[in-house]
């Protein structure tokens, strides 16, 4: 059961629509049973699968010690796919009593998910577009990260800096960059080739070669609650997100992807 974080040290970068499509594609077309975790204050992967944030406990009851962890797990219109959705409490919760004083807090996340890696396929975990202690801890709970980016410059230009943090994670922490995804994708965008240059020099050979392209059926499908295979299964992006999904189940398989350190 791999648990990959998706990151990105800007907004825009259609983040929480790919940890929200990927997972749905995952359950829809490839029988996993998928757990999505949102792990953003801005709970907009919870608003996206048809919550209402404050209507629901987040993780930061379970850190508090108010709830379990399979108390705040809630089901989705696909019944292979779960959520664990998110609230505002979750943007202050490491200086919360219960954490404040624990120096290891950061592998609070890691210790808590072990129960769940006999009842999942695959957990994906949707993290703030910032290095902050939520991010911090998904990526010490998770075996692989992607990142999630796009093709303009403060996207790219935060590359770097989201490249030096998973680096400094992974020396005491076993953390594989699966790859790279790019999103808001023109195939005729005239800067194209600088963008993908700079990516390569940054997470070298990471880059997927699925790229979603832009799609107005994307942010359609969150008014809706649910994943754009459910609201527009004949669109492009519907299209990009199944070949995603194909595409990241083989990189995850490829022999030698652990070797291949970022």
């Amino acid at each position: 059961m791999p648990t990959i974080t998706v990151s990105s040290f800007k907004g825009g970068t259609a983040k929480t629509s790919t940890s929200l499509n990927l997972g749905a594609a995952l359950a829809k077309f490839h029988q996993q049973k998928v757990l999505l975790i949102d792990f953003d204050a801005q709970a907009n992967l919870t608003t996206g699968l048809g919550y209402d944030p404050d209507a629901h406990d987040s993780l930061a009851s379970v850190f508090q010690g108010k709830k379990k962890i399979g108390e705040v797990i809630l089901p989705t219109s696909h019944p292979r796919l779960s959520l664990i959705p998110a609230d505002t409490w979750l943007e202050r919760v490491e200086v919360t009593e219960a954490l404040a004083a624990d120096r290891y807090s950061h592998e609070r996340l890691r210790e808590l998910l072990k129960p769940l890696i006999k009842n999942y396929d695959t957990i994906l975990i949707d993290t703030p577009p910032s290095l902050c202690w939520l991010t911090e801890s998904a990526l010490i709970a998770s075996e692989y990260a992607l990142v999630a980016a796009t093709p303009e410059f403060y996207s790219v230009k935060g590359l770097q800096r989201l490249s030096q943090f998973m680096d400094s994670i992974s020396e005491r922490h076993a953390l594989t960059v699966l790859g790279v995804i790019l999103s808001f994708w023109n195939p005729r965008g005239k800067s194209n080739t600088a963008f993908l240059n700079v990516i390569e020099e940054t997470f070298p050979g990471k880059i997927l070669k699925c790229k979603v392209r832009r799609d107005i059926s994307v942010s359609e499908a969150s008014i809706f609650g649910k994943p754009i295979f459910d609201t527009a299964p004949a669109s492009r992006a519907a299209e990009d997100y199944t070949s995603l999904a194909k595409e990241f189940l083989k990189r995850l398989r490829t022999k030698g992807t652990k070797a291949c350190r970022k």
